[in-house]
């Protein structure tokens, strides 16, 4: 076998070790083209190639150079890595496996293989390969930090943090360990460590935009921030992301007649916003929008297979890196597309910045402003965000499209209502309920629930949630005011009939007060529980408002905190009012726009139709 000179291959070396990645792949080409067969040119330079982000070519090379050398598992591995960016995931995980076989005790290749199951929804799998890599090489600071983020997927945040702590204790300034800790944390409800841990990680890394996300979405639980604050750091982070260049693409000639409207989610498949998107999309009129969507989740259920149907052309992108993304939605050149994530979990807000469709349109899953200048129109109603009052505070353009902006799909496994148990069991005392993420559960929203307690003798209050440090939140309950003797925390049921039957036990719901329910109000309503919600200054703490009013229930929204109070004690006060109240809720629930799904879907389509029109008089 031929050698390229040791000058030559010892120069790109050089170059690839300080990061010089062009000049160092510019030198390994010119020795390809020397001696192409030689391994060390087509596997170092391979990986080179992937590290400059051309995946296509180095899998090229790196083929070709496993062709040489089959058994050597680095080259394997750097193969796998290259097919994954790619997509081809079938491929990617055979040459992982495979470089794992050949060399079970090479940590790095243990740790991709570990990651890249992670990224497939091969949850226990991956937590088994992880600990293995950690214990190969426990001071790998890498594979910490991906153990940790494996547990937090699985719920185990208790566990994920201690990884995260382990991996910055081995380098503190290790930024993905850090905002893995981060996300620990908020999953424990330990928001101000959370906010602290996002912070120093953007201080240190502004190029960190998904740590810079996520913070945006722990600032809503946030008591007391202003609402001018929360949308100026949303307007920062459009600027931080937003390209050198503003991208213009055409529109297709007769759009206006036949949209195609993509939606882009993780969560198709059972979650709340799946659940609220469904009706929409089963009453869309085929004649004038085509549907596209792009999942971006590896779970794939029941949910998953009947948005399918609803689709003219479905794809699952999830693991894909954002160049394939974006080249796979220019290339389905849809007319609209509608982000239903904003900054939670799996986002592509970076993506959508570079702008993917001459429309772009957010909606549902996220309760503010993306802050980006690429996505144009923001949908929402008219209580959520009254008009000439929250618009200043959105880089987009509000368009108020129906009644309320929530569409519902009462589960299936709902089972039937039956009255307030104070009616039921005269001299009870009535008990107070909230199923909200135990995140929403604030200390603002404790202390007014504490009042509410106090001025409803014999009360009692019924928190259902999960939570990894119980103690920890009931500690938090008692510092706000709530007696421990008459507050429960009930942990998650197993299934959601199960889950929906809790309402059995509750007589009255009480919304969070800094970021109101959604799912769990239209659950409430809809087992014949009334909610009380605190109307507040921008839309994360006004839907509570928007859907009260929807079903006929504006008398239990209220203006002030002392009102609050005032209408939870008169509903506790006469069971059997209460009662009546109960009984005809899920008949009101049915009889409102939220189950008016034709009615819904029509306005929702003529939204669309509004942000085309409106955009392209603008572009004209």
């Amino acid at each position: 076998m031929r050698h390229p000179p040791t000058s030559g291959f010892e120069t790109a070396f050089a170059h690839h070790q300080a990061g010089r990645l062009a000049q160092a792949v510019t030198i390994y080409r010119r020795l390809r083209s020397a001696s192409p067969r030689d391994y060390r040119v087509l596997h170092i330079g391979g990986a080179a190639l992937f590290q400059l982000d051309q995946p296509a070519e180095a899998v090229e090379w790196l083929n070709q150079a496993a062709g040489q050398m089959p058994r050597s598992g680095a080259t394997r591995m750097c193969l796998g890595l290259a097919l994954a960016k790619l997509g081809r995931r079938e491929a990617a995980e055979r040459h992982l496996r495979e470089a794992v076989r050949l060399e079970p005790a090479n940590a790095e290749a243990v740790c991709n293989l570990g990651t890249f199951l992670l990224l497939g929804g091969q949850t226990p799998e991956a937590i088994a390969t992880l600990r293995r890599s950690v214990e190969l090489r426990p001071g790998d600071v890498h594979a910490w930090s991906c153990l940790g983020s494996a547990l937090l997927s699985t719920g185990q945040a208790v566990e994920a943090l201690a990884a995260q702590e382990r991996a910055l204790a081995l380098d503190p300034a290790h930024a993905k360990a850090r905002s893995g800790r981060a996300q620990a944390l908020y999953a424990c409800h330990r928001l101000e460590e959370a906010l602290a841990d996002f912070a120093a990680v953007v201080a240190a890394h502004p190029g960190e935009h998904e740590a810079r996300s996520f913070r945006l979405l722990l600032l809503h639980y946030v008591d007391g921030l202003p609402r001018e604050q929360l949308a100026a750091e949303h307007a920062a982070y459009g600027r931080a992301v937003a390209p050198g260049e503003t991208r213009t693409l055409p529109r297709r000639p007769g759009a206006g007649e036949r949209l195609r409207v993509a939606f882009l989610s993780p969560d198709f498949r059972t979650h709340s916003v799946a659940f609220f998107l469904d009706p929409l999309l089963a009453h869309l009129d085929p004649a004038r929008f085509e549907v596209v969507l792009y999942h971006d989740h590896f779970t794939v259920d029941a949910m998953t297979a009947r948005l399918k149907t609803r689709a003219g052309l479905w794809r699952n992108i999830v693991g894909l890196s954002d160049q394939l993304v974006e080249k796979q939605i220019l290339a389905d050149a849809p007319d609209l597309l509608v982000d239903l994530t904003g900054h939670t979990g799996f986002n592509r807000m970076a993506l959508l910045a570079r702008r993917l469709a001459p429309v772009q349109v957010t909606y549902l899953g996220y309760p503010d402003t993306t802050g980006l200048a690429a996505v144009d129109f923001r949908l929402t109603d008219l209580l959520a965000d009254p008009p000439g009052d929250t618009d200043a505070l959105h880089t987009e353009n509000l368009v108020r499209f129906a009644p309320t902006a929530w569409c519902y799909q009462p589960p299936d496994a709902a089972p039937p209502t039956v009255p307030p148990p104070c009616a039921q069991n005269s001299g009870t005392g009535v008990t107070f309920g909230s199923f909200n993420n135990l995140t929403k559960l604030t200390p603002a929203t404790l202390r007014l629930w504490a009042r509410v307690l106090a001025a409803t003798p014999g009360s009692r209050l019924l928190v259902k949630g999960y939570t990894p440090e119980p103690e920890r939140f009931l500690r938090a309950a008692t510092q706000a005011g709530l007696p421990r003797d008459r507050l429960t925390l009930a942990p998650p049921t197993a299934g959601l009939g199960d889950h929906l039957a809790s309402y059995h036990r509750v007589d009255v719901a009480l919304d969070p007060v800094t970021y109101h329910g959604t799912t769990t109000t239209c659950e409430a309503l809809w087992m014949g529980r009334p909610v009380v919600s605190l109307a507040g200054d921008r839309h994360a703490s006004r839907v509570g408002v928007s859907l009260l009013t929807a079903v006929g229930q504006g008398d239990c929204v209220a203006a002030t905190a002392d009102d609050y109070v005032r209408i939870a004690t008169r509903l506790a006060a006469d069971p059997s009012a209460l009662a009546v109240r109960c009984a005809g809720l899920r008949a009101a629930v049915s009889a409102s726009p939220l189950l008016d799904h034709a009615g819904q879907a029509r306005r929702f389509g003529e939204a669309l139709h509004r942000c085309w029109n409106e955009s392209n008089h603008a572009t004209a």
